[in-house]
């Protein structure tokens, strides 16, 4: 019997050993093997063997593998998503060629012949594996990017805080493409609110420097052209010495210590006299 009658002829078998090998992985995905889990590895054990023939199996780059090599990488990518591990999805094509070859070597009994053929299995499995491992980074860095994306809008909100003023925390490093983040968040709240004053806290910010403060000329500039005021609070005194040592001029803005003093000062530019009500009967002798 040839190498490949073996290996196709014990599809089935090969299937059942792999998800045995997956099983004993300690922390393999296998740990919970679903019967749509059990399906794929069987669909892909079959376009495997298919795909072998006389020419193929000669050549690990060869196009008869193209369709398996899709499956495996959607099934990379999935796990991926799924959040397992670089091993994991490693592990999961070695042990396929791990129950191919131990398919094979119970087949062959001509050692020559099992030798030579093992060595060919083996680099077609290994070139899936390499394929596999590609969409695995590639799942990881796209569920990265989104993730940092959706991390940019979360820690940049901007809040409503009365009517007329807006208010934006800002935590964390200032670069440029956060900045175009905060603009049209900015930008756009002014306009659906008409609010005319905003707020940038820069509590959260660890350190100013130049390229920081230019940023945040930027948004400041940005947010007058829309014809609101812009304050900029959380100038903490370590803040304040980096800018002076820096030569930052940031004196055509309203800058302030707090927010709270911040929103004080915005109060008094709206004309907002916002009193305790204690004071208020106070003064009314109410």
């Amino acid at each position: 019997m040839s190498t490949i009658q073996a290996l196709q002829s014990n599809s089935k078998l090969i299937t059942e050993k792999w998800l045995l090998l997956q099983a004993s992985e300690e922390g393999d995905f296998a740990d919970a093997q679903t019967e749509e889990q059990k399906a794929e590895a069987a669909e892909l054990v079959t376009s495997l063997v298919k795909s072998l023939t006389e020419n193929s199996i000669d050549d690990p780059d060869s196009d008869a593998f193209s369709k398996v090599k899709e499956n495996v990488g959607i099934l990379s990518l999935s796990r991926a998503r799924q959040g397992y591990s670089p091993r994991e999805t490693a592990t999961f094509i070695l042990r396929l060629k791990e129950a191919m070859l131990e398919v094979l070597s119970s087949e062959i009994t001509d050692a020559k012949q099992l030798y030579a053929d093992s060595l060919k299995i083996s680099k077609i499995l290994d070139n899936i594996m390499i394929n596999s491992f590609e969409s695995f980074i590639k799942g990881r860095e796209d569920i990265i990017m989104r993730q940092t994306d959706e991390i940019t809008e979360i820690s940049t909100p901007v809040i409503r805080v009365w009517d007329g003023v807006l208010a934006l925390p800002i935590i964390g490093t200032l670069d440029s493409s956060r900045t175009q983040v905060v603009m049209e968040s900015l930008l756009q709240q002014i306009v659906e609110s008409e609010s005319s004053i905003a707020i940038l806290d820069i509590s959260g910010v660890p350190a100013v420097d130049t390229l920081v403060a230019q940023h945040l000329i930027k948004t400041v500039s940005a947010t007058r052209l829309m014809g609101a005021e812009c304050i900029i609070s959380g100038i903490r005194p370590e803040i304040a010495q980096t800018i002076v040592h820096l030569g930052i001029d940031l004196s055509g803005i309203i800058t302030k210590a707090t927010l709270a003093s911040a929103l004080r000062t915005s109060f008094d530019m709206l004309r907002y006299d916002v009193v305790k009500k204690s004071e208020r009967k106070l003064a009314t002798g109410a």
